[in-house]
């Protein structure tokens, strides 16, 4: 199976999830991108990117799951979805930042300016926009019960999905090791043999 992973916000493909998922699921391929920092560059760069790659799922992390819900016609996991980043005013504000983990490009460190906020904003109130009933049959969401970064996730994916597609675990919003092999993993199994 092909799987197209979108990290976080400040990570890349770098991230440990990478790794995980890589060790965990080691007869599958994984893709991990770095994820342009403008949403006006990131998601025609994602929709390009997934249309090239074709995988069989999409698993995206946080900020990486408010892109992955717009691969409308793949398989999707959102993980934490961040679905409003330019409100999330505690981590998404103006500023220099470092990244959590190398680049394919080298970079240490990204900007976030009022136009990136601006742009995300925009983004988000046409992300959620002519979902078909067969589109909702593809997408899942996982939320963390001890999530204190993203309180919505939940709320508006069932406003736009199937609520039985959400998935409640025992976690906070950053997966690690545990979470990936017991919550994870088993719904990609799931697919894969759906």
């Amino acid at each position: 199976m092909k799987i197209v992973y979108f990290h976080g916000f400040g990570s890349s493909h770098a991230s440990g999830t990478v790794e995980i998922l890589r060790r965990e699921l080691p007869n599958d391929e994984v893709v991990a991108p770095d994820i342009p920092v403008d949403p006006v560059e990131a998601l025609p760069y994602l929709k390009e990117l997934c249309e090239q790659e074709q995988p069989d799922l999409i698993i995206g992390t946080s900020m990486g799951g408010m892109y992955a819900q717009q691969m409308r016609s793949f398989r999707r996991i959102l993980v934490n979805p961040a679905f409003t980043m330019s409100t999330m005013s505690k981590t998404f504000r103006t500023g220099e930042y470092h990244f959590f983990s190398g680049r394919y490009d080298g970079a240490k460190t990204f900007k976030i300016t009022k136009d990136i906020i601006q742009h995300h904003n925009q983004m988000e109130r046409q992300q959620f926009k002519n979902i078909s009933s067969e589109e909702k049959e593809t997408c899942w969401c996982l939320v963390g019960l001890r999530d204190t970064s993203v309180t919505n996730a939940e709320s508006l994916f069932k406003k736009n999905y199937l609520a039985d597609h959400v998935i409640r675990f025992d976690g906070e919003h950053q997966l690690n090791d545990k979470v990936i092999k017991k919550v994870l993993i088993p719904l990609v199994e799931q697919l894969r043999n759906a």
